[in-house]
């Protein structure tokens, strides 16, 4: 699998991140391991987790993922071939709580929250780090101040940020320069092919706009991953409902292109997705999930299909 570099870090992530969301809790062990085992041998190393990963399934109060990551890590005996990145910040604090009563992003929470997954991962350090979703009633600089400190402490590679409105990207990048600390390397939303309404809804979750992709294309110290990138397996249910926030006019035509492209290349609409994400200038590091090996395949066929200037026109005009 080809490799990006990673903002200006000069470090180096596979094209397609797997998500592991769900590893190690409705994905049993058994299927993960086979997920994973699959995508390492399709030559992928950037694996995506988080701490509170899956509180919300029936059963777990997160960590469940991390877990499940190092002890394959552990069992493959992997740990260096491997680039893991986790998240910090939307862990509930107790069993049972949610998003309104998350660790949020102040010192004290982040410093507990990564000695508990570098434990929970077997390991003792991360390469990437983000701030999961944004904590309002922590300030920025507290924030970047200890994210600074653990990278100097050799715990963490590099940082980045995700759900973040891009206001806050920037008021937190000019801290960054303004202090000369650790400043984001990259930013995780939600982001798809299709557009979603102007006042679609998605609690905590913050959708890419195109002043988000404009101020990655300009500022090439920061690079944008896409989670939900198919919408849970939307585009294969053709005939079927979309998800309501992206029920509007845009939504046919784009859809009648994308299918017109998939057709003249031979892929997938997934496929053509993921092929038009990191065709991207810059690319889009799309965030993969599957539950099964041959979902997973199609993901990985993505890799091998090349969409000409007029179709990347096209898809971005649709």
């Amino acid at each position: 699998m080809r490799s990006l570099p990673l903002g200006s870090t000069g470090l180096q992530v596979s094209a397609l991140a797997l998500g592991c969301l769900n590893f190690g809790s409705k994905t049993d062990q058994i299927t993960s391991y086979r997920l994973l085992d699959h995508y390492r041998d399709a030559g992928g190393t950037f694996l995506d987790t988080a701490n509170n990963y899956a509180f919300w399934n029936k059963g777990c109060v997160g960590g469940e993922s991390e877990l499940l990551l190092g002890q394959w890590m552990r069992e493959r005996h992997n740990r260096s071939h491997m680039f893991v990145a986790t998240k910090v910040g939307a862990k509930p604090l107790f069993p049972g709580g949610g998003f309104e009563n998350k660790e949020g992003l102040g010192r004290k929470a982040i410093e507990q929250a990564l000695d508990a997954s570098l434990q929970r991962l077997g390991t003792d350090y991360i390469d990437l780090y983000y701030a999961h979703i944004d904590d309002v009633h922590t300030s920025l600089e507290e924030t970047l101040e200890t994210f600074d400190s653990l990278v100097r402490s050799g715990k963490v590679r590099t940082v980045g940020c995700s759900n973040y409105q891009l206001s806050r990207v920037i008021e937190a990048s000019n801290i960054s320069k303004e202090k000369n600390i650790v400043s984001y390397s990259c930013i995780q939303q939600r982001y798809t092919y299709l557009h979603p309404k102007s006042d679609a809804d998605f609690g905590i979750q913050v959708s890419a706009d195109v002043e988000l992709l404009e101020y990655c294309r300009r500022n090439k110290d920061i690079v944008m991953l896409a989670y939900s990138p198919l919408l849970h397996g939307a585009y294969t249910r053709q005939g079927e409902s979309f998800p309501t926030a992206y029920e509007h006019p845009s939504s046919k035509k784009r859809l009648s292109v994308l299918t017109e492209v998939a057709t003249e290349v031979g892929g997938t609409l997934n496929q053509i997705i993921l092929a038009w994400m990191l065709q991207h200038s810059p690319p889009t590091i799309p965030v993969i999930a599957a539950s099964s090996s041959k979902q997973l395949q199609e993901n990985l066929d993505s890799l091998t299909l090349h969409l000409s200037q007029e179709q990347m026109h096209r898809l971005h005009q649709a």
